[in-house]
């Protein structure tokens, strides 16, 4: 069977890539697709989550390379086809690339087709949407940015008084960069 998916990027324009592959290829040979369908240079960790219909509560990590402790303990995208979690009831994993940026997407399972003969797979069936030139800031608490206390314990108050104390006090070296602070 051949699994077709949507991969949509978390961002507020629709991007989105439409993607057909063998059920029984490697969750790795699906990162490499998005990958290639999205333009990036797959030099960067990635990994995918299992998770509810919802989208919401991920459950289990699959990651590109093994990052355990003791190598070979820990399973990875290349161990495991995509049928062993996708298929039925399971139609949506979430795939993260390169951690820095943290470019996240949703992957949802539209079809379950036969396969064509002379169709090379897997295969980038529609593309709509460019890639932005940056990631969207993720935020992982639940409160709005608005409420959420940027400072916590370190917001100590200090104004320009406080800063009077190193007024007078010979014991820095003047190095002549005032026009930096400006």
């Amino acid at each position: 069977m051949v699994y077709k998916f949507r991969v949509i990027l978390d961002t507020e324009e629709d991007i989105f890539r439409d993607i057909a592959i063998l059920e029984e290829d490697s969750l790795e040979d699906l990162h490499n697709a998005i990958v290639n369908a999205f333009g990036f240079d797959g030099m960067e960790a990635a990994s995918f989550y299992t998770c509810d219909a919802d989208w919401a509560q991920q459950e289990e990590e699959i990651p590109l390379f093994d990052t355990g402790d003791i190598a070979g303990e820990q399973k990875t995208m290349a161990s495991y086809a995509i049928n062993d979690y996708l298929g039925g009831e399971n139609t949506k994993i979430i795939y993260v690339y390169d951690f820095l940026n943290m470019w996240t997407f949703f992957v949802e399972l539209a079809a379950m087709e036969e396969e064509e003969t002379g169709v090379v797979y897997p295969a980038l069936l529609f593309a709509h949407g460019e890639l932005p030139v940056d990631s969207m800031l993720k935020n992982f608490d639940n409160a709005p940015l608005s409420e959420q206390d940027m400072f916590g314990e370190f917001d100590d108050e200090m104004d320009d008084e406080d800063f009077d104390l190193f007024d007078g006090d010979d014991s820095f070296e003047d190095f002549g960069y005032e026009d930096n602070w400006n």
